[in-house]
Order: structure tokens, then sequence, then C-alpha cells
């Protein structure tokens, strides 16, 4: 009986430890288990994060290209239709001026132009250049200067004035309507609030 009862201790003894070999195994595997789970879990936020954070790179990259884009086609828009408003605008003061050059006040103009143009040039011997309708007034003109003064129609006056030129002094003086309009369009541009930024 001892015997046997050496042996049922051996057998519960073997029992035991195979029972806390087997307990042991398994809290190993449910630990590996867990921490691969875990490991997976984790590898997938990033994965996820990563994937979610570059596809709203790729959004916001598109969205700034779009909205660049806009911008400069809103700008070009407003650009074009700035200058379409600044050109109506000398357009029209260039009709007015045009409208101007057919009154007497714009003869006696014309005349203190001159006077203006040949107080620069003294007894010199000069050009002059006027608008073709201009050269009826040709005689006043020349008058008021002391040197030869030789008055002629030039295509590039298109509303009037007098651009005149001495060779001896190297002076080109202008005192034409078409110079003195074209000089006010960037006063214009600055001032009127219609600049492009």
């Amino acid at each position: 009986m001892e015997k046997s009862a050496k042996t049922d201790n051996f057998l519960q003894a073997i029992h035991k430890y195979a029972d806390e070999q087997r307990n042991a195994m398994h809290k190993e595997v449910e630990q590996l288990k867990e921490e691969k789970i875990n490991a997976a879990e984790k590898k997938g936020r990033f994965d996820s994060e990563k994937y979610i954070n570059e596809r709203l790179e790729k959004k916001r990259s598109e969205e700034t290209s779009r909205l660049a884009k806009m911008m400069q086609d809103s700008q070009k828009e407003l650009f074009l239709e700035r200058s379409k408003m600044t050109e109506n605008v000398f357009k029209k003061a260039e009709e007015k001026l045009i409208d101007y050059t057919n009154t007497p006040q714009y003869t006696d103009k014309l005349i203190k132009s001159a006077k203006d143009i040949a107080g620069l040039f003294g007894s010199n011997d000069c050009v002059l250049y006027v608008n073709e309708k201009d050269l009826e007034n040709a005689d006043k003109i020349s008058a008021a200067f002391s040197g030869k003064a030789e008055v002629i129609a030039a295509n590039s006056i298109k509303i009037g004035g007098i651009k005149g030129y001495c060779e001896a002094l190297g002076i080109v003086a202008d005192e034409t309507l078409d110079s003195k309009l074209y000089a006010q369009r960037e006063w214009f541009i600055e001032n009127s609030g219609l600049s492009v930024l």
C-alpha cells in the first residue's frame, strides 16, 4: 500500500506539474496573442492615420492648387475689367478733348503753347508738329517764333496740340494733348482705386 501511495503521489505530482505547465503555456499563448493583437492594432492605427494624413495632404494640395488657380483667374478677370474701365475713361476723355479742339478756346491754347515753346527755342530754327486739322492755324503758330518755324502735320498727334523740335539745341518740347492725356494715365491708375495688387 505504501508503494501504491507513493505511485499515487508521484502521479499526482506529474499531473500537477503537467497542469502547471499547461496553465503556464496557456498564459504564455494568451500573452503572445494579446501582444500580437496589440501590435496589429497599433500598426493598423498607424497605417490608417498615415493613409488619412496622406489623403488629407493630397486633398489639401489639390484644394490649394484649385484655390490658387481660382484666385489667379479672378485677378486676371479683375485686371481685364479694370483695364477695360480705364480704357473707357480715357476714350471718353479723348472724345471730350477732340470736341474741345473744335472750340475757339482751343485755338487760343494752341497759340499759347506755341509761345511757350518759342520761349524755349529762342531765335533758333525749329520744326513744329501738329494734328492735320491744326494746319489751318500754321501761320498763327509760326508767327510766335522769332526763328524759322516749319509747321508739319504728324499722324502721331491724334487729338491736338504742338510738338516742337529744335535741332540746334537738341530739345523736344511736347505740348500735345495726346501726351498730356497719356501722362494722366499713370496718375489715374494709382489714384482711381482700380489698380490690381
